[in-house]
């Protein structure tokens, strides 16, 4: 077949690839892609580039215990090159994939047409396009690992060949391409290097044509006594000592990098890994067979095939052994057919065949070492290139000797069959709910899965329905610890914290006990120690209770030392109990294991501010945005930091961190009331007033922002404007004295409403009997409606409560040189002022730490004034208050009150108190958690 038909049958896969797969662009991220792209901090360009070639595929340093030691340093790449592109837009990692897939099919058609003729290749690779097992390694974003593996895999495969056109001579560039493609597959993904395998096979039996039979009779000469050499090229054995050096030096190269040992993973990952002879055996075999069975029949596709997805194989008997005795009696029947066939060119096809089938899988396959997985579909993404290629040999040869009419109606059966189902399928994986619920329809005995479906719940703040979920994972698996966790923490969220305390006190039950001789630390799975952590938040909440708190950190601490977690959290308590240098000593032991997470530096910011220290506190908030600019918390409590110092250049750094996540969250509204404040700071009134009015339409019952809002109206001489703000403000909180001192002002010198305004001072003395800007403005009521006698009684018992203000003594005076005026019938009216709200001799009533200043008068001498004592106010922004005193409304108040109104309150420390989410380690990773404010260290 000529070029140009060539490339309308690789156009046609090409188009078919890119159709199946044109509705995963529209999933998000789900499973592994959370902890490989969403919470992988390597990722982002603020991290050094050089920690991509130092961690794991997931984020963690390759040296570390908790590493799955799955090092993938290109794969990574090509996600951070996603992110810096498009951050963490879903399309783009989906595009890149889909992309990579055409890519890897190209190629395949390409390596297909070495041994098959151009209609068996291109049925092969249409198979290959358009199989449902591929789905995860596709659709599923950290499946790129699989498809860029896959590329370099075949690319090879392919440059060896030109190496070797001449079986007498090499061609030495594409022979190191070769060898460099084999590097950097490896660097995709662990089995990139049986390439090198692929490519002997190729040298043996394509280059030097040696038969199959050949090889088994000198086998079997060998074991005789008898010695038969095959006749080499001298240049075929200078290549298969390059395959083999190179083989040898990326082996010693990878297991440098790991450590020299080998990952390890719970009985739950894989059960059969801790399982005694002959179960172990029996089950990795039979395991092998369900893979088969999987390229052949690819129905009942699951996400999570871990714990008791596939019960072990305990005997002999078990009838599933048959499956096991058939897998491998095929493959035993090619073999034969291979090294006995006369055809020189089928027996090649079956060799390169199940070279392609069988090497790639054997990494992943349990039988020479334990793997995080039971049955992962998207490992089986290399081998079905051999699968896909014995299925078209296997069509060309039904086409040629039986029917072609038949061979037709097959492969178009096949090829809609296996579309449709893959493009079905794509819709599984559009969020972690469809996913997890996709495997439930054909997998219940795989406690992970309900638990995964109770989080994506849990999630979308359906707590009762994560909880029943929660608790059939509990009946599934009831030794797992997770799922008891699991459902401490949603009790927890439904205020159930009896309940959730007996559940995190089953779940800590079921740890394994320690034992003689035995490190407990290498017997117990890192976020298994998560219910010391939960339980002890949960205990936390209770005051009295935090000695009892603070005893389950230290026991988690004294389990794994470097569960940075235990530490983050027994800081807080820490600053709770008032032991901040202790909790200062807590942070710093955890930057020792931790040294690059920004929570542990905000956390000692916090400490910092807690011991007074702001300039060393702003400088960890700093520290903490160095290792991560996108951390909330710091970018927040930073910029209100930055605004106290009061100096413009530190201003203007404060509002581009606040619009930094502004531009992330447009509906926070603490971000548009600082951003307010800090135009205020700026005397930028109009630029205020609109982040006020922001502020106030996202939560109507923000208290400081419609303060503030109608306090800068007011002082706009905007009253009007004012009242319905601070209305609103009084409605939702009825205790806010300063507003409702303004609003009674405002009800007295502009409205004209004086039973308004009374109303509001008395509101003002029912909470707080003592307060004498409300007793004063009250009586000034009373002047103003001509109660002069009233007046005069109620601003002697303001004098007698508040001796020491001038302006009251003033104003009793002024009220009784004007009764002393009035005929003495109009001077004694018989009215009684009611003072049984006040308390006597009780000390002057300032507001929330005002200080009062002497009243002074303006205008006429016999003129009373209201007193005013009201300043703009923010409020406790995650803990941390940003107040500012600024220009007292109407100029005609002769007597405002000043007041600094700030607080000591603390920013929350990151990770305090929070549930920690114990999700199984999914396949090789880390369990993930959610729920948090910010990420945590895992």
């Amino acid at each position: 077949m000529g070029l140009t038909a060539r490339g309308v049958l690789v156009a046609f896969v090409v188009i078919v690839a890119f159709a199946v797969y044109s509705n995963s662009l529209g999933c998000g991220f789900v499973f592994d892609d959370i902890s490989a792209i969403k919470d992988n901090r390597d990722l982002r360009p603020h991290t050094p580039l050089k920690n991509v070639f130092y961690n794991d595929f997931w984020g963690t340093p390759m040296h570390k215990e908790q590493s799955h030691k799955s090092y993938r340093p290109i794969c990574v790449l090509t996600f951070r090159w996603n992110y810096l592109i498009h951050q963490l837009d879903p399309m783009g990692y989906h595009l890149l994939n889909v992309i990579l897939h055409i890519g890897v099919c190209i190629l395949y058609f390409r390596t297909c047409v070495m041994f098959l003729s151009d209609l068996a290749s291109f049925v092969s690779a249409l198979l290959f396009a358009v199989h449902p097992i591929h789905t995860e390694a596709v659709t599923g974003v950290v499946g790129r690992a699989e498809t860029l593996s896959s590329l370099f895999y075949l690319g090879a495969l392919i440059m060896y060949t030109k190496a070797c056109k001449n079986k007498r001579t090499t061609a030495w560039r594409p022979m190191i391409t070769s060898m460099t493609c084999v590097f950097i597959a490896m660097l995709c993904k662990e089995q990139g290097i049986t390439a090198t395998a692929v490519c002997v096979l190729y040298e043996i039996f394509v280059v030097q044509k040696v038969k199959a039979l050949d090889i088994f009779l000198a086998i079997k000469s060998a074991f005789g006594g008898n010695k038969i050499n095959p006749t080499w090229s001298g240049e075929g054995t200078k290549r298969l000592a390059a395959l083999t050096l190179v083989t040898f030096s990326l082996l010693i190269l990878r297991l440098n990098v790991m450590g020299s040992r080998l990952p390890v993973f719970t009985r739950f990952d894989n059960p059969a890994s801790v399982a005694s002879t002959p179960t172990r055996q029996l089950t990795y075999n039979y395991l092998a067979a369900v893979n088969l069975r999987l390229l052949f029949l690819p129905t009942d596709l699951c996400c999570d095939w871990t714990m008791g997805t596939i019960p072990l194989i305990e005997s002999i008997f078990d009838l599933r052994n048959l499956g096991t005795f058939a897998a491998h009696g095929m493959v035993i029947g090619l073999l034969f057919k291979a090294i006995f066939t006369r055809n020189r060119q089928t027996s090649v096809i079956i060799i390169m065949s199940l070279a392609l089938l069988i090497l790639p899988f054997l990494p992943a396959s349990n039988l020479f070492f334990p793997v995080g997985f039971v049955i992962a579909e998207r490992i089986l993404y290399a081998p079905s290139m051999g699968f896909c290629m014995l299925v078209g040999h296997g069509w060309s040869l039904l086409a040629e000797k039986k029917s072609s009419k038949l061979s037709t109606v097959f492969l178009i059966t096949l090829m809609v069959s296996h579309s449709v189902k893959t493009f079905a399928r794509n819709y599984d994986w559009i969020d972690e709910y469809s996913i997890f619920m996709s495997g439930l329809k054909v997998n219940t005995n795989n406690a992970k899965l309900f638990n995964n479906v109770g989080h994506a719940l849990e999630g979308q703040g359906r707590y009762k329905e994560a909880l029943d979920y929660f608790n059939e994972a509990v009946k599934v698996q009831g030794d797992d610890i997770g799922a008891h966790i699991n459902v401490g923490r949603t009790y927890n969220h439904l205020k159930m914290f009896k309940e959730a305390e007996d559940a995190y006190l089953r779940a800590k039950s079921l740890l394994p006990k320690a034992k003689p001789g035995e490190s407990y630390q290498a017997r117990i799975a890192p976020n298994h120690l998560n219910v010391f952590v939960n339980l002890a938040n949960l205990i936390a909440k209770n005051a009295t209770r935090l000695e009892e708190a603070d005893l389950l950190y230290r026991q988690a601490i004294s389990m794994r030392a470097d569960y940075t977690q235990a530490y983050i959290n027994r800081g807080d308590v820490l600053i709770k109990m008032n032991r901040t240098k202790e909790a200062q000593e807590v942070y710093e032991r955890a930057l020792f294991y931790d040294s690059n997470n920004p929570d542990i530096y905000y956390n000692l910011g916090v400490v910092f501010l807690e011991q007074g220290k702001a300039s060393q506190a702003l400088a960890y908030l700093d520290k903490a945005l160095e290792f991560d600019p996108e951390h909330e918390q710091a970018l927040l409590n930073s910029a209100i930091l930055l605004q106290e110092l009061g100096r413009e250049e530190l201003r203007k750094v404060a509002r581009e961190r606040l619009l930094k996540l502004l531009r992330k969250d447009s509906n926070n509204e603490r971000l548009h009331f600082n951003l307010g404040m800090l135009a205020m700071d700026d005397h930028d009134t109009a630029s205020a007033e609109t982040w006020f009015r922001n502020a106030v339409a996202l939560k109507e019952d923000f208290r400081s922002a419609l303060f503030n809002l109608a306090l800068l109206l007011a002082d706009e001489q905007r009253p009007l404007e004012a009242a319905p703000f601070l209305n609103q403000l009084v409605r939702f909180h009825p205790d806010h004295i300063k507003g409702l001192i303004l609003l009674g002002d405002i009800y007295i010198n502009n409205i004209r409403d004086f039973d308004a305004a009374e109303n509001c001072y008395r509101r003002i003395l029912q909470l707080e009997p003592s307060n004498i800007q409300g007793l004063h403005n009250l009586c000034v009521v009373m002047v103003e409606r001509g109660q002069l006698n009233l007046a005069a009684q109620c601003l002697e018992k303001a004098s007698i409560l508040a001796p020491e203000q001038d302006y009251i003594r003033k104003h009793l005076s002024i009220v009784k040189s004007r009764l002393a005026r009035l005929p003495p019938e109009q001077r004694d009216t018989g009215e009684i002022f009611d003072d049984s709200f006040l308390r006597v001799n009780h000390p002057t009533g300032n507001l929330d730490g005002e200080s009062s200043t002497n009243g002074q008068f303006i205008g006429k001498s016999d003129t009373l004034f209201l007193n005013h004592g009201v300043m703009h106010h923010s409020p406790n922004v995650d803990g941390l208050n940003r107040n500012h005193i600024h220009a007292n409304i109407p100029s005609k108040i002769p007597s405002p009150l000043h007041s600094s109104e700030r607080f000591t309150n603390i920013p929350e420390p990151a990770h305090v108190l929070q549930d920690v989410i114990n999700n199984e380690p999914r396949n090789v990773e880390f369990a993930r958690n959610r729920g948090m404010k910010v990420v945590n260290p895992n």
